[in-house]
């Protein structure tokens, strides 16, 4: 409100009283920081904060929040109630970002935009950042879960509003393509043992710092998703509005929101209760099987929701197709080393099915353990949870694989390329737990040939380049070798249709900067000849040729091979203000083969002066990703855990992030018995953090691939003539 000088040495600042909020979300900054403004329409000021030197880096962010936070106002119904939102790019700081009311504070890299320099990726991460930050002033701030075993409800629905609001705000951003990686993140550790359910107790702060993963942001964000496509985009909406206007200023539970959402149609079919306008409550009969949602039937949200929340994992589907007649079985999809299928979990989930005679949408509400449906007509294809807006994955049993196989191979682009991506994501997850043979994955691999669209390109890759890496760390007799000439055989057509340029849309941009680092680290000859071209170019100038944005990754990964060109970029990094460029950096420094070199990288991130201690967890993953780093990393763990515990906190994403990061890789029985013997070595709490439990089950899942499919991998190579 004022400051008054005291002495000449002392101000003392007069505040206004705050709004009722807790105690989480106070921050205040002391700094030399400068600040540019902006005025939204709805009359609330927002300022970026930066470090001096970098104030004309903050005019991206500044006009993204006040066109997000109008966004906000006007679909929420609810006015963001302070008459300022401050922004304020930290230097050094741990978190990603931080939603304290009033004053949210960013990591450099997630706020500061140099329209010259930063990447298409760069854009998007920032304007869905700001995006989840502003989320949080109406879900988190003005309405605050009770206790932080329902942080979901911050968390699950800041990560799902980035999507809602970026693509009215950005439509040119099709953030919805990339939306499907989230929910797939999700599943790799919700398939797990060691997951938890959405809503679970949590007693100490190792246990609250552990919600803040995967399954509280992604798999949250996802099932929301599959509920808004349940309800329809508008009753879905209006349960929302329901649920601020009824909670604001106050604590909420899991069943309160699915009360709101309940609330907004109580009876589905009586004309009387019914809102009038698109979706939900104006249709009784969604599925072509007369037995689900019939006249009169109630709605329950929470019912159905619990499923969701109150239980860990998520369903396999596994569909029979006898003529008319759809069979469906719905269980648990689980990893583990021959792990009996757990008995017990039941979810409602609502279907999505396209056939190869409809392309409209049929739904249906599977609430038991088995159903059939029928259909009008017998279907050469059938693919169900279209566009993967349903958080579960499906088999098809008999023929069903191939003819969806068959279909990829003759005409890909009769289904979307959400369909696609989920196709190449569930065959290889099927593969897993041995519901289907590694040369049927394979097989289907082989349309990605033809494949141009970000999502299947990029989840083809996600599903081959881990295969490949387990391989390359084990004596494979040349199978890993052609492996890796298979991959890039895939996508080789589409590598050399890239434009060494940033133009095209943010998706051919990110899909480029992706296929380049790729060929170029994988050593596709002609990537890595332009790549190096770039680099002699770009060295012999200082530093001074403006390299395009989306291809230095690529050029500085080849450039870091030798080791004049390492000390060229690490001088570069060392002078380097911007925050992008040093992240550009970093990873092309830890793919060095010099093992000196990786070991003085990880020092140097201790240490916190050269390299920032915030991106130490990066690089100690990077180094361990890189065949001459990964024993380094291992070690690096083991020697300097009290020190990570002291930095990051136990149960923190840091420590997360560096222990799967590290072990991710890990095949075999020795390795396994390693990361066994020395967490069981660490106090209690160590020992028995979450991220212990999955590092130790993807060992072993890895241990149990590698004996049922390496051999498989290698006879369906030579069979294909690869």
């Amino acid at each position: 409100v004022k400051s008054v000088n005291i002495t000449p040495w002392l101000v003392e600042d007069h505040f206004d009283t705050t709004v009722k909020m807790s105690t989480y979300l106070v921050a205040f900054i002391v700094s030399d920081f400068k600040s540019i403004s902006k005025v939204t329409r709805h009359g609330v000021k927002i300022s970026v904060y930066t470090v001096p030197d970098k104030i004309n880096q903050a005019d991206y962010a500044l006009d993204a929040a006040v066109k997000l936070l109008d966004f906000y106002e006007d679909y929420f119904s609810v006015p963001y109630p302070l008459p300022k939102q401050g922004k304020s790019a930290i230097p050094d700081f741990q978190s990603g970002a931080m939603e304290n009311w009033g004053l949210t504070t960013y990591r450099e890299s997630a706020l500061l935009y140099d329209p010259e320099k930063s990447s298409a990726s760069s854009k998007l991460w920032i304007t869905m950042i700001i995006a989840h930050e502003l989320a949080h002033q109406w879900f988190g701030n003005l309405v605050t879960m009770e206790w932080w075993n329902d942080l979901w409800l911050n968390e699950g629905f800041a990560k799902f509003m980035e999507f809602v609001s970026v693509s009215v705000t950005h439509p040119e951003l099709r953030v919805e393509d990339f939306f499907l990686r989230r929910c797939f993140d999700a599943m790799e550790v919700d398939a797990l043992n060691s997951s938890h359910p959405i809503s679970t107790p949590v007693e100490d702060p190792a246990q609250i710092l552990e919600m803040f993963d995967d399954v509280s942001y992604e798999k949250g964000s996802c099932i929301l998703n599959m509920l808004r496509d349940y309800l329809t985009a508008d009753m879905f909406k209006a349960g929302l509005v329901q649920y601020l206007q009824k909670y604001s200023y106050r604590n909420t539970k899991n069943e309160d929101l699915w009360n709101s959402m309940t609330n907004i149609c109580p009876t589905i079919g009586n004309d009387k209760n019914e809102q009038q306008g698109d979706g939900f409550c104006r249709r009784s009969q969604q599925s072509s099987s007369s037995a689900h949602w019939t006249e009169g039937e109630t709605l329950d949200v929470r019912a159905m929701m619990d499923t969701w929340t109150l239980q860990k994992g998520f369903p396999l589907v596994t569909v029979t197709v006898r003529g008319k007649n759809v069979h469906l079985q719905q269980e648990r999809y689980m990893k583990g080393v021959d792990s009996p299928s757990p008995t017990g979990y039941l979810w409602h989930i609502p279907l999505t099915y396209i056939t190869s005679k409809s392309e409209t949408v049929q739904k249906f509400l599977m609430t038991t353990k088995a159903d059939v449906l029928i259909l009008p007509e017998e279907v050469e294809w059938v693919k169900f949870n279209v566009d993967m807006n349903g958080y579960y994955i499906v088999h098809y049993e008999d023929d069903g694989w191939d003819r969806l196989i068959h279909l990829l191979k003759e005409n890909h682009t009769a289904i979307s390329s959400n369909d696609r991506a989920s196709l190449v994501n569930n065959i290889f997850q099927l593969v897993s737990i041995k519901k289907l043979s590694i040369s049927k994955a394979f097989d289907l691999t082989m349309y990605l040939k033809h494949e141009r669209q970000i999502m299947p390109v990029l989840q083809g890759m996600n599903e081959l380049i881990p295969i490949y890496r387990l391989m390359e760390r084990r004596d494979m007799d040349g199978t890993e070798t052609q492996l890796k000439e298979y991959i890039v055989g895939l996508f080789k057509d589409l590598i050399d249709q890239q434009s060494w340029s940033d133009e095209g849309s943010v998706s051919e941009r990110l899909l480029r900067h992706s296929l380049l680092l790729f060929a170029c680290r994988h050593g596709y000859q002609p990537c890595v000849d332009k790549a190096k071209g770039y680099f002699t170019e770009w060295q012999e100038s200082n530093g001074t040729l403006s390299l395009p944005a989306d291809v230095k990754t690529a050029v500085y990964a080849v450039g870091a091979q030798t080791s004049e060109g390492w000390h060229f970029l690490l001088s570069k990094y060392r002078l380097h203000l911007f925050s992008v460029e040093r992240a550009n950096i970093e990873l092309a420094l830890s793919l060095s083969g010099s093992k000196d070199k990786l070991q003085w990288l990880m020092d140097q991130g201790l240490h916190g002066d050269i390299v920032r201690t915030q991106d130490l967890p990066h690089i100690i993953v990077f180094v361990a990703r890189n065949p001459s780093g990964c024993h380094l990393a291992w070690t690096f763990l083991k020697e300097n855990w009290e020190k990570f515990v002291e930095k990051f906190e136990l149960g923190s994403n840091s420590i997360s992030a560096i222990v799967t990061g590290v072990t991710s890789r890990y095949s075999t029985r020795s390795e396994l018995a390693q990361v066994k013997e020395f967490f069981s070595s660490l106090d209690e709490k160590s020992a028995q953090l979450r991220c212990v439990q999955q590092a130790v089950e993807t060992i072993e899942d890895n241990i149990q691939w590698m004996d049922r499919n390496s051999e498989k991998v290698k006879t369906w190579l030579q069979n294909n003539h690869l």
